[in-house]
């Protein structure tokens, strides 16, 4: 653990360092954070973190403007019969969407936020994918989602892929940059590292585990492995990027495990929905379902809560 692999950003900004993972260390710490119970009296302030942290996702050839404008009356008031239940943090969808979702979160403190840059793959042209991105911009996305470029990373050309992240960052204007890894598809937990420590070099707002078009995706290690490189980042740099999960959280007790691994390495100052995401279609569904068996008692019936 005492050497380093240094990047150096060919774009501004000066040398970064990654440290070797320990796997076995690193799984044993994620095994033992996620045994942490969440007591009842705490458990009401969890649910309702997870939902501001939550951002509500279609991402489906079959999307319509329709479908859009359902789920931005979900994100907004996620259960019409109880107002204390907060808003989402934003709701994702593709380009073409965008507009729509504007429309209907208008005025109520929703973000949009669009994939862009040829998601998932993102094997199109730089100029492609930028253009892309100050489309969805332009139509009004206060966020953009894209995706490192496995291809470049995987072959060794890290400043290429750096570059085309700190291309995106700059076409997103004011819009927040969260940079996609695609965990899954890296190989290892050193690989990862150093994905998360590139793309937060070359200028992301927030790293994100996976598209969720892969089986293998958000795993506690793998959020504690990236939770740590924005730490280890922050030491080095003074400069503070969220964390976003996304693939493969549906229920209640998974999200509870993210925000402890969080909140443990980073603190809980990163547990509000400026520094943690977790990308989800049905979440909210057993999110709103516990926050019901803690008001009644019981869970309610399956036609409690609406099926994305």
């Amino acid at each position: 653990m005492t050497a380093s692999t240094v990047f150096v950003p060919t774009k501004g900004g000066g040398p970064v360092s990654t440290t070797p993972v320990d796997a076995v260390s690193l799984e044993a710490r994620a095994a033992a954070l996620c045994t942490r119970s969440i007591k009842t009296t705490s458990k009401r302030s969890a649910l309702h973190t997870t939902i501001r942290c939550i951002d509500l996702t279609t991402l489906e050839g079959t999307d319509t403007p329709g479908k859009v404008a359902s789920l931005c009356q979900k994100a907004v008031r996620p259960d019409p019969a109880n107002p204390v239940i907060p808003s989402v943090a934003a709701v994702c969808v593709y380009p073409e969407m965008v507009e729509h979702a504007v429309a209907a979160v208008a005025g109520t403190g929703v973000a949009v936020a669009s994939v862009a840059g040829a998601f998932p793959a993102g094997m199109s042209a730089p100029a492609v994918r930028v253009a892309d991105i100050a489309d969805a911009v332009g139509r009004g996305a206060d966020e953009i989602d894209i995706v490192l470029n496995r291809s470049a990373f995987m072959s060794g050309d890290l400043g290429r892929a750096h570059d085309e992240i700190a291309a995106a960052k700059e076409a997103c204007g004011a819009a927040h940059l969260k940079v996609i890894l695609e965990t899954g598809e890296l190989g290892s937990y050193d690989q990862v590292r150093r994905a998360s420590m590139l793309a937060m070099a070359a200028g992301a707002d927030f790293i994100k585990t996976s598209t969720g078009k892969i089986p293998k995706a958000a795993t506690h290690p793998m959020v504690l492995n990236m939770a740590e490189a924005i730490r280890d980042y922050a030491d080095q740099t003074g400069v503070v990027v969220g964390l976003k999960g996304a693939g493969g959280i549906r229920t209640a007790k998974q999200a509870w495990h993210h925000l402890v691994i969080v909140g443990e390495t980073l603190g809980t100052e990163w547990l509000t929905p400026d520094l943690f995401r977790l990308g989800a279609s049905s979440l909210l569904n057993d999110v709103l379902m516990q926050i019901q068996k803690l008001d009644t008692g019981r869970y309610s019936g399956p036609d409690y809560v609406t099926v994305d």
